[in-house]
């Protein structure tokens, strides 16, 4: 049996996000609890991607740092969307919140890049007109980090990290990307377009694996 390209740590809590794309049935995704992972053979199980939101344990990832590492080095890719307060994550800085004057600060800037093509910054700045719930912060990135968008006063909000490990780590300091999958919006282009780029990405990984 194909193991499932996503591996998404179930939280269990009421707003966690808890599917990749449809949920169960998507034979793409396994949902598991959080505090399985010590148990499961992460390292065997195939999976390309590990997706990781803000309602995660991160006391217990922190004991997991290790698995999560060695997971990377095998040419895999770390999704974590949230707000980072323990080291678990390699080359990663903890979450610092924004300072905010007024809702402006909230405005957020889209660089060029594929996962976020065709999205205005309107469209994800302001829920039902209202700034701040895409991002309040920003995690400082390592050396080397690409970034994808930032907040008004140039903090980065998501990064692509492929130094810090044989892997890519993507860290953004909000909701998960790959549930923009709404059509009231130019936004709801960023999930689809992200798992395409997640594809491209390990399909990359695996090129520059077998040159190296």
């Amino acid at each position: 049996m194909t193991a499932a390209d996503f591996l998404l740590l179930d939280s269990g809590a009421v707003f966690s996000e808890q599917t990749v794309r449809n949920g169960q049935d998507d034979p793409a995704t396994k949902v598991l609890d959080q505090y399985d992972l010590p148990s499961y053979d992460l390292l065997g199980a195939g999976h390309k991607f590990l997706v990781i939101d803000e309602f995660i344990d991160q006391e217990l990832m922190l004991e997991q740092k290790d698995q999560v590492r060695a997971f990377l080095d095998q040419g895999n890719i770390l999704f974590f969307s949230g707000h980072l307060f323990r080291p678990w994550i390699p080359g990663a800085s903890l979450f610092v919140p924004k300072t905010i004057r007024n809702h402006h600060d909230y405005t957020v800037t889209v660089l060029d890049h594929p996962i976020f093509a065709g999205v205005k910054s309107e469209d994800i700045t302001y829920n039902k007109g209202v700034a701040g719930f895409f991002s309040r912060g920003h995690h400082p990135v390592p050396e080397g980090a690409e970034v994808l968008l930032r907040l008004a006063g140039e903090e980065p909000i998501t990064y692509i990290d492929r130094f810090s490990t044989k892997g890519t780590i993507v860290v953004h300091a909000g909701r998960n990307l790959l549930k923009y999958r709404h059509n009231n919006h130019s936004g709801g282009r960023i999930g689809a377009q992200f798992a395409q780029f997640l594809f491209e990405e390990h399909q990359a990984l695996q090129t520059r694996g077998v040159q190296a």
